[in-house]
């Protein structure tokens, strides 16, 4: 029996956050042993070949000065402080809870929206707001093990990811979103290179590890493919509580890879975000009146230069 169209994208974003999650966890193996610097401009110069193909391919560098239009370069900003911060977050953080403060991202998203553009958001949405952003506080204050300052740079992740989340908003409809990726690909990578430069300088990248960043690349543009695909195969209020799964993924992988368990607080605290997310979708979908879901609850991908 052939799937429906939202089983179908149900699959692809389950596929794409799956392709994310090995994404962070490829990034946070490599960071054991690989400088940030040097992390942040490798996996750029892969990322922005692959994309500036694709972005080639499909005719969005036709106009390349729209990379100057002002919410084109904010965004750029936006993602360049939300991938410095969470890749630093990243390297200090077990997989999981770092993954689960991130699913907060499409409710600062809505508040964003509220507080800034003055859409209507009803009481229950900022209930479930201010829930999920409770079950962020059970993850990053003292739990069994401890607190860990580096839980601050992954708030902030969020804080500069829903800006540019916010912002991607503000670009008019006749600039390619290639374009814009390619964009801030390729500065993301100006920006490891400044880091490298100023902050110990160039080491040699043994082999294993310049592999695994150009595998990274690989499965970042793919992941992002997926959710293209999603998009637009799918209902989005149907196919976006799916982003969820990125959780179950870096579960399993950050005990596989890093032999991380996660404590009491983690498990607490994501399922009261993932809840309180599910439940804002809800309301969403239901006063609405046809309005698309991904308007303020979007899959929230976390920060990875693009």
């Amino acid at each position: 029996m052939p799937f429906s169209s939202n089983l179908r994208a149900a699959l692809f974003m389950a596929v794409a956050m799956a392709t994310f999650t090995m994404n962070d966890t490829i990034t946070k193996l490599v960071l054991e042993t690989v400088s940030l610097g040097q992390v942040l401009l490798v996996r750029g110069l892969f990322a922005t070949v692959l994309i500036f193909l694709l972005a080639w391919s499909r005719g969005a560098l036709r106009r390349p000065k729209q990379v100057m239009q002002p919410m084109v370069a904010l965004r750029t900003l936006c993602e360049m402080a939300a991938t410095l911060t969470f890749v630093i977050a990243l390297s200090h953080m077990p997989l999981a809870n770092i993954s689960a403060v991130l699913q907060a991202l499409p409710l600062a998203v809505t508040m964003g929206a509220a507080l800034f553009f003055g859409e209507t958001v009803g009481w229950r949405r900022w209930l479930a707001i201010a829930f999920g952003f409770a079950g962020v506080l059970v993850i990053v204050q003292p739990g069994f093990e401890g607190f860990n300052a580096f839980a601050l740079l992954a708030l902030l992740s969020v804080a500069c990811a829903a800006a540019r989340d916010l912002v991607t908003r503000r670009i008019p409809d006749e600039v390619p979103s290639m374009l814009v990726s390619t964009a801030t690909a390729a500065t993301v990578t100006i920006l490891g290179g400044l880091i490298v430069l100023f902050y110990g300088g160039w080491e040699p990248l043994p082999a294993p590890s310049l592999g695994l960043l150009a595998a990274s690349s690989v499965v970042l543009i793919t992941g992002y493919q997926f959710v293209i695909m999603a998009m637009r195969e799918g209902d989005i209020s149907f196919v976006a509580p799916f982003r969820y799964t990125a959780l179950i993924w870096a579960l399993t992988l950050g005990y596989l890879v890093f032999g991380e368990t996660p404590d009491l607080a983690m498990i607490a605290g994501a399922s009261i975000i993932v809840l309180s997310g599910l439940y804002a979708l809800y309301r969403e979908r239901k006063v609405g009146g046809g309005k698309p879901a991904a308007e303020s609850t979007n899959p929230g991908m976390a920060p990875d230069g693009l």
